[in-house]
């Protein structure tokens, strides 16, 4: 006969021991445990050794992970720094230039200021934009450069008002339509433009070249003060522009003054700002002037073209009188 392949725990006596020295220790275990629970809430205190000690035997183990943690963040920090170290400088780069720039019509504003309070009294007023705009397009190819932007007479846009980005002068509104305009830039070969170094009155016209640069002639001619670098600003000569508003930075020495790099390039501009005439009167008289110049010439070749017609007469009517007598 088989023996059976399992037998119960009453018939072995070391089972059945076993069996109750297991409930035995759960038991006690359990009585021990809710002691220490007991003490734990009346006298936390008590424990206090015990818990520094064990905090004491983790603490090295804690180092080591938190050493290894730091490592491997530095690690994928440098990795990652790396990656980017080429977009990061060139950020840098950019917000460098325009703090320069900032800095450089912030010096021409205050050189400007001076010379207002110190002559007449006098404090620059904040001009409000009429509107802000897409830059739509302009030209690159051409020795005329324009650019068209998306607002026109419907937006308050009239001819002759200057047009700005977030770093200097664009140029100034050459037409109008309904919904767009056509804006001549300043390195137009047509533009012209009053224009002094923001470090002092050092004035100049800033001329366009057609090229994408701008010509620099000094109205003071002899030793020739400017250096590569200086930064030129809008003198306000003329009435279009206001001063102090940055227009290029120096890159080359001529003999008459330099050749300049527009600092707000056409190309690289997304968003512009069209704001009104700085001095209208003095735009509407410079333009009656002009008229006048033209009527004044005008005249004169009419009175010239007269003159000639009436002496022709006259010799013409003397032959024939003169006939007769002969």
């Amino acid at each position: 006969m088989a023996p059976p392949t399992s037998r119960r725990s009453g018939f072995s006596k070391k089972q059945q021991y076993s069996v109750f020295t297991g409930y035995l220790l759960a038991t006690l275990g359990a009585l021990v445990g809710l002691g220490l629970l007991a003490i734990s809430l009346w006298q936390p205190s008590l424990f206090q050794p015990l818990r520094g000690a064990a905090t004491d035997a983790v603490s090295p183990v804690g180092q080591a992970t938190a050493t290894a943690r730091a490592g491997g963040n530095n690690t994928w920090d440098t990795i990652s720094g790396y990656w980017n170290a080429g977009g990061q400088n060139a950020e840098l780069r950019r917000e460098v230039e325009i703090a320069r720039i900032r800095l450089a019509e912030a010096e021409a504003v205050e050189t400007e200021n001076r010379r207002l309070k110190a002559l007449l009294g006098l404090a620059d007023e904040e001009i409000t934009p009429i509107v802000s705009a897409r830059l739509v397009g302009s030209s690159a190819s051409s020795a005329r450069r324009f650019a068209y932007i998306g607002v026109g007479e419907s937006d308050g846009v009239a001819t002759g008002m200057p047009v700005h980005s977030e770093r200097g002068v664009i140029g100034r509104v050459l037409e109008t339509a309904r919904g767009s305009s056509r804006v001549l830039l300043l390195t137009d070969s047509e533009s012209v433009l009053p224009v002094r170094r923001a470090s002092d009155q050092t004035v100049a016209f800033a001329e366009g070249r057609g090229d994408g640069l701008l010509r620099i002639r000094l109205i003071n001619l002899g030793l020739n003060p400017l250096e590569i670098g200086d930064v030129f600003v809008t003198s306000g000569a003329g009435g279009y522009y206001r001063p102090g508003v940055a227009v290029a930075v120096l890159s080359e020495i001529t003999s008459d003054g330099g050749i300049a790099r527009l600092i707000a390039e056409p190309s690289a501009t997304n968003y512009i700002v069209v704001e009104p005439i700085y001095e209208p009167l003095a735009v509407e008289a410079s333009g009656v002037r002009e008229r006048d110049d033209l009527s004044e010439l005008e005249s004169a070749a009419t009175t010239d073209s007269g003159s000639g017609e009436a002496g022709s007469d006259n010799g013409a009517s003397t032959g024939s009188d003169a006939e007769p007598g002969e």
